[in-house]
C-alpha cells in the first residue's frame, strides 16, 4: 500500500521505527517504562522514570520531524551503499 502511493519504502521503514520506539516508551502503554520500573531498586519510582526518559522522547520526537521534513537523512546511507 505504501509502495502504490509512490512513497519510498526505506524511508517509511525509519520513520515506522522511530514511532514505534517512542511507542514504547510514552504512557499509556510504554512497555519499556514498565521493564524499567521492574528491574529498579524498590526507592526509584516512576517519576523518576518519567523525568530520566524525556530527554530521550524529545529528542526522539525532533529526530522523526527532521526525518520527516528531511527525506534525505534517512536514505543517504542506503544511497551510498548502493
Amino acid at each position: 500500500m505504501v509502495q502504490k502511493f509512490g512513497i519510498d519504502l526505506v524511508w517509511f521503514g525509519v520513520m515506522f521505527l522511530i514511532c514505534m520506539q517512542m511507542g514504547l516508551l510514552l504512557p499509556p502503554h510504554g512497555m519499556l517504562l514498565m521493564t524499567m520500573k521492574g528491574v529498579a531498586p524498590a526507592s526509584v519510582t516512576m517519576a523518576h522514570i518519567f523525568r530520566a526518559v524525556t530527554p530521550y522522547v524529545i529528542m526522539s520526537m525532533m529526530l522523526l520531524a527532521l526525518v520527516f521534513f528531511v527525506p534525505a537523512v534517512a536514505l543517504w546511507l542506503p544511497t551510498v551503499l548502493g
